[in-house]
C-alpha cells in the first residue's frame, strides 16, 4: 500500500481513455487536492504495453494506400504528450495488468522486458479498452506489428480479386467503401453478422448505409457470421461460415469488435459484458470491494463504446475522484468539487461510406452525407490524434 503522505495514481491503460484521464488529473485534480492538504504528494504511473498511440479511427483509409493516409501519421509516441509535466510527477512502465489484489491495493503487472511487477496503487483507473483480433485494428505487442498488417494491406489489396469483411458496425462498413471505392473491379463481400448494418441506428440509416454499399458493387450478407478462417499456402484465405458453407478469398479483414481487457478484476465486479459496474451518471463503481478502483472508457459499464463517449466521461469521472479523495483529506471547510454527471451521446453515429460521403446519427437525428464528410469522411479526424496524445481537449478544467 502506498504510504500516506504520497497518494499513487495508477492508470492501466495507454490509449483514448487512459491518456485522457492522466492529462485531467495532473492539470487539475491533483492541484485542487493538493490547495487542501500540501503535505500529499501526487505522482501519476501509467501501465500500457504500447509506447505509441495508434489512431484506429482512420484505418479503413489508411489501409488502402499510403498516400491516403500516410503511417508516419497513424502513431505518434505516448511520451511526446507529456512533456510539459517535471518527470517527478508521473512515470510509465510498460506492460499489462495479470492480477490484482485489492486488499493489499496492488496490481500485477507483466512487464514486456521480462517478468512481472507488483505495483502499488491509492487509486486505480482501468483504462485497459478493447484488443481486437489482428493487430490491423489493435496494437499488439509493438506498434511495428500494425505498421505491418497496414503494410500488407497495401500490398495485397490492388491484386485482389476477392475479398471479404466480416463485422457490421462501423469499422466494417467504413472498410468495405473505402475498398470498394478504390478497388472497383475487386469482388468485395460484406457480412454483417446480423440482421442489418449499424445494429445502433435508425432501420432506415442501416438501409441507407447497405444501399450505398450495393451502389458500389458490395454484396452485402446478413446472419451469417465468419467462424473458422485459414491461411492458405497460395496467400488465399478459407472461410468456414455459420450456414456450413466455404468461401476462399484473396483478402479476409475480420472488423467484429475486440474483446475487453478485463480479465484480471474480480469477476463479482463485472457484468456480462465483462465491464467494471458503474454508477451511469457519477461512474462510481457500484460492486462491494471497489473503493479505490474506477473504470475510463469501454471497461466501464457505462459506455457503449467509441470516443465521444471517452470525451464525454473524463470530467465526469475525474470529479468523482476529486470528490472521494476530498472527503477524505478536508474537514469539509474548503471548497468542495462539483459532482459533474455523464451525459452519453445516445444514437450517435457517424460512417463514412467511400469518400464523398455516408450516413449518420446524431441524438437519433439522421444527417446528411455531406455533413457525415465535413465531420469523419474528409480526413478521418487524422487532425485530431495529436490532441489525444497531448490531452488537448482538456486544457480547461
Amino acid at each position: 500500500m502506498a504510504s500516506s503522505n504520497k497518494h499513487e495514481f495508477v492508470i492501466l491503460g495507454g490509449h483514448f481513455s487512459g491518456l485522457s484521464v492522466a492529462h485531467y488529473l495532473l492539470r487539475h485534480t491533483i492541484p485542487f487536492l493538493s490547495k487542501l492538504d500540501s503535505s500529499i504528494t501526487y505522482h501519476v504511473t501509467i501501465v500500457t504495453p504500447n509506447t505509441h498511440f495508434y489512431w484506429k479511427v482512420g484505418v479503413p483509409r489508411a489501409m488502402v494506400g499510403p498516400d491516403l493516409i500516410p503511417l508516419s501519421d497513424m502513431f505518434v509516441p505516448i511520451a511526446d504528450g507529456f512533456k510539459e509535466y517535471s518527470s517527478d510527477r508521473y512515470s510509465f512502465v510498460q506492460g499489462s495488468a495479470v492480477g490484482l489484489e485489492p486488499e493489499k491495493k496492488t496490481v500485477n503487472v507483466e512487464l514486456v522486458s521480462g517478468g512481472t511487477r507488483t505495483m502499488n496503487y491509492s487509486t486505480l483507473i482501468v483504462a485497459t479498452g478493447t484488443t481486437a483480433s489482428t493487430a490491423l485494428w489493435s496494437i499488439i505487442g509493438s506498434h511495428e506489428n500494425s505498421i505491418n498488417a497496414l503494410k500488407e494491406m497495401h500490398k495485397a489489396l490492388p491484386s485482389a480479386k476477392t475479398i471479404l469483411i466480416a463485422g457490421g458496425g462501423p469499422a466494417g462498413t467504413e472498410t468495405c467503401g473505402e475498398i470498394a471505392s478504390h478497388f472497383p473491379k475487386a469482388k468485395i463481400a460484406h457480412l454483417s453478422g446480423s440482421s442489418r448494418l449499424l445494429e445502433r441506428l435508425l432501420p432506415s440509416t442501416s438501409k441507407d448505409a447497405e444501399s450505398r454499399l450495393v451502389k458500389l458493387g458490395v454484396e452485402v450478407v446478413h446472419n451469417i457470421r465468419v467462424t473458422a478462417s485459414t491461411k492458405k499456402q497460395d496467400g488465399t484465405t478459407e472461410l468456414k461460415l455459420s450456414d456450413g458453407s466455404t468461401r476462399t478469398v484473396d483478402v479476409f479483414i475480420e472488423s467484429t469488435g475486440g474483446k475487453l481487457n478485463t480479465g484480471f478484476l474480480p469477476p463479482s465486479w463485472l457484468n456480462q459484458k465483462g465491464q467494471l459496474l458503474t454508477n451511469d451518471k457519477t461512474l462510481r463503481p457500484t460492486a462491494p470491494g471497489t473503493e479505490g478502483v474506477y473504470a475510463a472508457g469501454d471497461a466501464g459499464s457505462y459506455s457503449s463504446g467509441g470516443i465521444l463517449d471517452i470525451k464525454n466521461s473524463v470530467v465526469p469521472l475525474c470529479s468523482t475522484i476529486a470528490i472521494d479523495l476530498a472527503a477524505k483529506i478536508s474537514s469539509g471547510k474548503s471548497a468542495q468539487p462539483k459532482q459533474q454527471e455523464f451525459k452519453p451521446w445516445k444514437d450517435t453515429q457517424i460512417v463514412p461510406i467511400g469518400p464523398k460521403g455516408g450516413v449518420g446519427q446524431l441524438f437519433g437525428w439522421r444527417i446528411p452525407s455531406l455533413m457525415v464528410w465535413g465531420i469523419k469522411g474528409r480526413t478521418y479526424m487524422i487532425d485530431q490524434m495529436p490532441g489525444f496524445v497531448k490531452g488537448a481537449d482538456f486544457i480547461k478544467a
